[in-house]
């Protein structure tokens, strides 16, 4: 009697599960950047049917140590491939930092791939079939919102930003948001290992997906509100931002933009509220006290109109001189009045401050000073305009956190200054992050940053207008209504840690109480 030849699936499963020691960490290192593919700007979404697999294979009958440095090995390839583009930061003074560049990537990869550890050993531990494929899914996105919580958190690259490559696939994160995205995109990526039965029902699953996301952007848009905007993109290189000889230049820049683009605006919309939007920090001059800095940006304004610029701001002391910085987003009226100012509340570690100062032999934020916190989160009210709330940089990329207290505002305004990264990966993640917070609120985002990208999208994350990245000039676009209150809207995080919960528990039940065999 012939004997029946393994599937290649089998023959591939039996390959990942011999391999030992340094064989198996680097084909999980390996497993962890080819993941990366998925996220943006490649969008190489299916690679997750090879990548999710592999891994939970290679973890199969693993003690707790080896599962631990497997997972650990999967996350630093994984976050290495993902954020590669932060070295870029480094070399716009390479005489100063470039020695970091080996160094940067590799430490911030190392305690975002420890979040990873807990999910392969869970993963290890519980039974093949279902129960590891939904405990492993669970484990995963409870450790992206612990991510996204720690050490003040850092909630980038989540898996579910593998999708923003359009709003249509999107549209789950209204009610789930992108932890619950995030979920589902493991659950799916995991189907090949329950047979036939696994990838037919991942199968209906997304096409119940798509048919409520078609039904989700069927409806007509409503009317844009009676709103102008002018986003303005200067594409200043960041290794000229600060020279003083360019200060003046660039300042210039803006103002120009911004006459040019209120004019286009008004010829576009008559009768429209003209917002202009400069991106975080554009203003080389302290934009809330500088007398010719407010002249010549307010003069560029037709009147009735606003500007919203990003921009350093002080605290002086009693004897005048600076006593904290802030980054800042200063509004403006045609007549030169501060209308209001919104200061940066959730920092960059390393980037606006340095975490354990003093016990670091080096120092990598620019200047003198450390950046201080603002406040909190905020909601400004200008004459004429729907209430918005302002988030500086990567503020935009913590989901349930961008809101706060209080009555709900009509659209969402996020400056950013993504020049450190030069053409890379980061702009368009940190793109992702943004598209997504549109989503899941369901209010529209315009967004302004230095070098691109700079984009406008509607409550339900359609685009409504882009700048690329690299491009200089502004964008015109009316701003979109605001969407009904979303569930995710209402109710934050509760429900996605809910289901991740609920998974990760469902999985631990079916295993009973049995450790490791």
């Amino acid at each position: 009697m012939t004997r029946a030849r393994p599937s290649l699936g089998a023959r591939i499963g039996g390959h990942l599960r011999a391999r030992q020691g340094w064989r198996a960490w680097a084909t999980a290192l390996g497993l962890g950047a080819l993941g990366a593919l998925a996220l943006p700007p490649v969008h190489a979404v299916p690679v997750l049917l090879l990548v999710v697999p592999g891994l939970l294979l290679l973890l199969d009958g693993r003690t707790p140590r080896q599962a631990a440095a497997i997972g650990f090995a999967f996350g630093m390839g994984h976050h290495i491939a993902g954020l590669y583009w932060i070295s870029h930061a480094l070399l716009t003074e390479p005489e100063r930092y470039g020695w970091l560049v080996p160094i940067a990537v590799p430490g911030i990869a190392l305690p975002l791939a420890l979040f990873l550890v807990p999910v392969a050993m869970a993963a290890a531990w519980l039974r093949q079939g279902w129960p590891r494929v939904v405990g492993f899914a669970g484990a995963w996105a409870l450790a992206e919102m612990a991510r996204g919580v720690l050490f003040t958190g850092f909630p980038w690259n989540l898996i579910g930003t593998v999708w923003a490559f359009d709003a249509l696939p999107l549209q789950a994160a209204a009610f789930v948001g992108v932890h619950g995205l995030g979920l589902a995109t493991l659950l799916v990526a995991a189907s090949p290992l329950l047979g036939w039965r696994g990838v037919a029902g991942a199968a209906g699953a997304l096409l119940l997906l798509g048919a409520a996301s078609v039904a989700r952007l069927w409806p007509e848009e409503p009317a844009p509100e009676p709103v102008a905007l002018v986003l303005v993109q200067g594409n200043i290189a960041q290794e000229v931002k600060w020279r003083d000889d360019m200060r003046l230049p660039i300042f210039l820049r803006y103002v120009q933009f911004t006459r040019q683009g209120a004019e286009a605006a008004a010829e576009a919309m008559p009768g429209a509220r003209i917002v202009v939007v400069w991106p975080e920090t554009a203003s080389p001059f302290l934009l809330d006290e500088d007398p010719e800095a407010i002249r010549l940006a307010s003069e560029a304004l037709p009147e009735g109109a606003l500007l919203l610029a990003g921009s350093v701001r002080v605290r002086r002391g009693p004897d005048g001189r600076v006593a904290e910085v802030f980054n800042a987003l200063v509004a403006l009226d045609h007549g030169g009045a501060v209308l209001g100012v919104y200061d940066k509340a959730h920092l960059v570690p390393f980037g606006e401050y340095m975490p354990l100062a003093g016990l670091l032999p080096v120092r990598v934020v620019r200047g003198a000073m450390d950046f201080s916190a603002g406040p909190g989160r905020v909601a400004m009210a200008l004459p004429g305009l729907p209430a918005f709330v302002p988030l500086i940089c990567y503020e935009a990329i913590f989901p349930g956190a961008v809101m706060p207290a209080g009555e709900r505002p009509g659209w969402l305004v996020n400056v950013t200054n993504d020049a450190w990264f030069g053409v890379s990966a980061g702009p368009f993640q940190h793109l992702a992050a943004a598209r997504l917070r549109a989503v899941e609120e369901g209010l529209p985002m315009a967004r302004a940053a230095q070098t691109g990208i700079s984009a406008v999208f509607d409550a339900r994350g359609r685009e409504a207008g882009r700048l690329g990245l690299g491009q200089q000039g502004v964008l015109v676009s009316p701003l979109p209504a605001a969407g009904a209150p979303t569930l995710m809207a209402r109710t934050g995080l509760w429900l996605p840690l809910a289901l991740a919960l609920a998974a990760l528990g469902a999985a631990i039940l079916r295993r009973g109480t049995r450790l490791y065999q």
